[in-house]
């Protein structure tokens, strides 16, 4: 892993954040909901998947006479309740959905539950099945504090239909170089189809994700080894506007408030040529029940420019927050929800396209997952493969994180330069414009860790 001597990330919580959370957290704990009987608890982002889970959720409830009660809320809106609830130990949740971003933080303030000691008394749920980036992702001191619901990189979708009326070829690894090129023709205002959707969305994991992505293959990075920021850099400029001007000219209508839904929603319904973002997306794009594009889809590797890749690597997962008194019982639901057995539920009952990706080994040796995914689960588990410092940064960083930088800052400063970015995004500002600001931003972070080094 790229990481500069010295640069440990720290276990810490800015007092302006917790200052935010505290004013965010609802004072109604699990306990308290529950009335005395078997009832969880279980805030979550609303996601097709999670959606199929809590369609699926009354076979739990059946089989161990408990109530499921979900708390299902937008991603931006659910990270800042999560947050909030778990920071304060506000005992308002049994469990919660977060990635492998807070994980190892939040095991190490001690918020999670060590779900070891359960791993253990039950090898049936064979956590060694995990694809080991994501199992390593969401582990602590050797311990996993959640457990993956699904696990993604990101790659290029892209209409292999509109390619070849066009006359054009995708390669298996193109550059964003030769992405412009393309999103430049295919772009078809009266047919109404985009060249390329990209996010645009404010939100440090919403536009910042692939963006970041971007800054790492054209050689740019948010801090070098000894904490300077680095948003005014060539590098980071280079590639932001290459963003911007990219979404601007032949993007989506409403880019700057456009996220992974609804960028989803274009592609499915034909709207876009060409879609850069996770690569959970292609279960949507190939369901027949929500797509119009079903079966004229491509997908190849994220695009470069000076890396050998540049996906990004993320999961949902499930973790208990320590201050639950159901532990034993949210257990129950995280194995339940995170087993081998949910995955061929879900392919059962819902569709083959519908599993959630990027998590077990096993889910691709299921013969009818592989029909299925046949277009797409190769290219997925080689990107969540490729997806670590070395394959997609070219220069040394500090911090944990591909398409974020692993500090408990950077939910607020990610989502401040995001704001800056998508108001480039609709014209309001320039791109130095808005890099200048986050880079006073980044700056002030910056030097509370030069401080306590």
């Amino acid at each position: 892993m790229l990481r500069a001597p010295g640069g440990r990330r720290r276990s810490r919580v800015p007092l302006l954040l917790l200052a935010v959370l505290l004013t965010l957290t609802g004072c109604a704990g699990a306990g308290a909901l529950a009335g005395g009987e078997r009832t969880l608890v279980i805030a979550i982002v609303a996601n097709p998947q999670m959606n199929d889970a809590i369609t699926l959720s009354d076979r739990f409830e059946r089989e161990h006479g408990v109530e499921l009660k979900f708390v299902s809320l937008p991603e931006n809106q659910a990270r800042a309740k999560i947050t909030a609830s778990t920071a304060t130990q506000g005992g308002e949740f049994d469990v919660v959905m977060i990635s492998n971003y807070e994980t190892p933080q939040w095991a190490a303030n001690g918020w999670l539950t060590d779900l070891g000691p359960y791993l253990e008394a039950n090898p049936d749920y064979d956590a060694d099945d995990f694809i080991p980036s994501i199992r390593e992702s969401l582990s602590y001191e050797g311990s996993m504090y959640a457990v993956p619901f699904y696990g993604e990189s990101s790659f290029l979708a892209y209409r292999k239909d509109l390619f070849a009326k066009a006359g054009l070829t995708m390669p298996e690894h193109p550059t964003w170089q030769q992405i412009a090129e393309f999103a430049a023709v295919l772009d078809d205002d009266e047919a109404g189809i985009a060249g390329i959707c990209l996010r645009g969305k404010p939100g440090w994991g919403e536009s910042l994700a692939p963006l970041t992505t971007v800054v790492n293959t054209f050689g740019g990075r948010w801090f070098d080894e000894d904490w300077n920021a680095q948003l005014t850099s060539p590098e980071f400029r280079e590639a932001t506007k290459f963003y911007v001007d990219l979404v601007r000219e032949y993007g989506e209508v409403g880019a700057s408030s456009a996220g992974f839904s609804e960028c989803g929603t274009r592609y499915a319904q034909g709207q876009a040529a060409m879609w850069y973002d996770a690569t959970v997306m292609a279960g949507t794009n190939e369901d027949p029940a929500s797509s119009k594009v079903v079966g004229k889809s491509g997908y190849v590797a994220a695009p470069v420019v000076e890396t050998e890749a540049s996906g990004w690597l993320y999961t949902w997962a499930l973790a208990i927050p320590a201050s639950t008194d159901n532990a034993d019982l949210a257990w129950e639901f995280l194995s339940w929800m995170t087993d081998k057995d949910y995955v061929r539920l879900v392919g059962e009952e819902l569709g083959w396209n519908r599993v959630p990706p990027g998590c077990r080994q096993s889910t691709y040796e299921i013969p009818e997952y592989r029909r299925a995914a046949s277009a797409y689960a190769d290219a997925t588990l080689d990107g969540i493969r490729h997806a670590n410092q070395d394959d997609t940064m070219t220069r040394p960083v500090p911090y944990d994180g591909i398409q974020f930088v692993g500090i408990p800052e950077f939910q607020d400063l990610g989502t401040r330069v995001s704001q800056q970015i998508s108001a480039a995004i609709a014209g309001q500002q320039t791109v130095d414009e808005a890099l200048r600001q986050s880079q006073s931003y980044a700056e002030t972070v910056g030097e509370s860790y030069r401080e306590t080094r």
